[in-house]
């Protein structure tokens, strides 16, 4: 794993990021690596978070099968990589039992992480979604880490209802992130909505605690359609990291055929090493 942050620089960014949460709605890209994190730091946006899809995907592999050591390594690069407060896309938290995610959850804020999401998808075809009772315990050991942390981790609580093929996935995750937010988690999220009536729902069950909401691709709304239904912050997950890998994808296919125009849309070498080299 990465070296452990100072833990002033730590709470610091733990308290700018919870304030960015109060008012208005902000972008939180997700980079992949510290070159991306570098330039999206650059563009101007507040913070960043981490994407398990995207991290997976640069090392070949599928999105999950990064290990703990792996991931806490992977989070504390980014972290590293600039001064913003980081999110970090923590899984279901890492732990066979709520006991171990507490201990995982510590390990992760150890990185300097502001923030990190626990959800309650149990990667298991047979049983897609912790029980709620297990979940919430879950929860509640992610938040006692998150207490412990200097200037108190921000605890995010996903309920993946809509990725994991829930019969009633609207109603289950209105429950859960009610329990969730009673357990302690600070922000909700609900991966998978894509109706400006699902959002609102959400965020009328969630509130007065702000809602993230996910956009891995285009659902029609703009930004300030989103803010307006009081949502208070839109990630990306791995989207970014499929648009490089689809523009890659792209460029290949032509190099096949023969053809190079695809190489006209790169960005220039010498605007990326005035970035990285200032």
């Amino acid at each position: 794993m990465g070296s452990m942050q100072d833990p002033a620089a730590s709470g610091a960014r733990r308290e700018a990021f919870r304030a960015l949460h109060t008012e208005g709605c902000f972008v939180l890209p997700n980079p992949w690596d510290v070159g991306t994190a570098k330039y999206l730091a650059a563009q101007g946006f507040r913070a960043l978070a981490t994407t398990s899809a995207g991290a997976a995907w640069s090392r070949g592999l599928a999105d999950g099968a990064m290990d703990l050591h792996a991931v806490l390594a992977h989070v504390a690069e980014i972290v590293g990589a600039t001064s913003l407060p980081v999110n970090a896309d923590f899984g279901h938290g890492y732990g066979a039992d709520d006991e171990g995610v507490g201990r995982a959850v510590a390990r992760c804020l150890e990185t300097g992480v502001a923030a990190l999401s626990v959800e309650d998808a149990t990667g298991d075809p047979a049983r897609p979604l912790f029980p709620l009772a297990e979940a919430v315990a879950r929860m509640k050991a992610a938040r006692a880490a998150c207490d412990a942390a200097p200037g108190r981790g921000i605890l995010v609580g996903r309920a993946e209802c809509f990725l994991t093929g829930h019969p009633d996935p609207l109603a289950e995750s209105l429950k859960r992130i009610a329990a969730y937010a009673e357990a302690g988690a600070e922000v909700l999220y609900v991966p998978g909505l894509t109706t400006p009536d699902q959002i609102a729902a959400v965020v009328r069950s969630a509130a007065p605690r702000p809602v993230n909401l996910l956009l891995s691709r285009p659902i029609g709304l703009t930004l300030d359609e989103i803010a307006a239904l009081g949502v208070r912050r839109v990630s990306l997950g791995g989207a970014l990291a499929g648009v490089a890998w689809g523009a890659v994808a792209r460029a290949v296919a032509e190099l096949k055929a023969g053809r190079f125009d695809a190489l006209g849309g790169r960005l220039p070498g010498g605007e990326l090493n005035r970035l990285f080299g200032g």
